[in-house]
């Protein structure tokens, strides 16, 4: 078992399924069964997926004491993992998501004042000195984190989402400090190669991955210079991608800090995050280890 610190965003999510994209207006939709809420973000997803691969996890997050911030609680209490490391903001962080029958989304998400915090250094630390890897999110409460993890040595994590510039200002200290470097292709279609050639040149990274969607994942595993195309797991159904790619950055976390080869990681999150589109929100629909291999081996 592998001891993982994460820090991120936890908001609640409510998801709406829609009959798809453009959405035409209408006063009131009877949406049965289609509206659902639940806690979520970024931080939430790889704490319950971690946990649930059986790693000790260590979340490090803001909320609050409103409702919303006590449901977030409860959640994470029920699947066995530990609130001591919670701060408290003004009010919790929310977000809706509309999704149709391909897949398609559109998010809109409420930060409220997050953006303009940054994390207790020392509660970091000293929550991180025993973890065997961190991911830290790229939101700006974590950025003041990563130099930290550095000098400690530890192995760092981390998934910059949508992007399409290997300057961008934003996401350019999570690029510059990740040992672990993820990101989607949404940003970049048909010039994925290019951009990991372009960011394995620019930064250290020593594994990076494109998520891709159905046409699988590339990987740049720089101990080999290699470049590896992982073809998509054909999944039983579709229900919502929401949460796809939090998936396949923590099994392939989950799998590489075990020991497993790059290689082999990355088949392994393949298939976790194939199942895991087959469930509504993004903080359900995780496998046990034991279950994700009985999957595997049986293809």
């Amino acid at each position: 078992m592998s001891r993982i610190l994460v820090c991120g965003l936890i908001n609640v999510e409510t998801t709406v399924k829609i009959d798809g994209f453009p959405l035409e207006y209408c006063p009131i939709d009877y949406n049965f069964f289609g509206v659902n809420s639940y806690p979520a973000g970024v931080g939430l997803n790889l704490s319950l997926s971690l946990s649930t691969l059986s790693d000790e996890v260590r979340l490090l997050s803001m909320v609050s004491d409103d409702c919303a911030g006590a449901v977030v609680k409860d959640v994470l209490v029920k699947n066995g993992v530990s609130t001591d490391y919670l701060l408290n903001t003004g009010s919790t962080a929310q977000s809706v998501v509309l999704y149709d029958n391909d897949g398609r989304r559109r998010i809109f998400c409420d930060l409220k004042d997050l953006q303009e915090r940054s994390f207790d250094e020392k509660i970091f630390i000293d929550a991180v000195k025993d973890c065997d890897a961190v991911c830290l999110c790229n939101i700006n409460f974590s950025r003041n984190l990563l130099k930290i993890a550095k000098d400690m040595g530890k192995i760092i994590a981390t998934d910059i989402h949508v992007q399409s510039d290997i300057n961008d200002e934003y996401n350019r200290d999570f690029m510059k400090n990740a040992d672990i470097l993820f990101l989607s292709n949404e940003g970049i279609i048909g010039r994925e190669k290019e951009f990991l050639m372009q960011l394995k040149d620019t930064y250290k990274a020593q594994i990076i991955v494109v998520g891709m969607g159905e046409n699988g994942s590339m990987m740049y595993v720089r101990a080999d210079d290699n470049y590896h195309h992982r073809n998509a797991v054909k999944p039983a159904k579709i229900v919502n991608t929401v949460g796809a790619g939090d998936s396949l950055f923590s099994s392939f976390v989950h799998f590489y800090v075990k020991g497993v080869d790059p290689y082999t990681s990355l088949e392994y999150a393949t298939h976790y995050a194939s199942h895991k589109i087959g469930f509504d929100g993004a903080a359900k629909g995780f496998l046990t280890e034991k279950q994700l291999l009985e999957i595997v081996n049986r293809v």
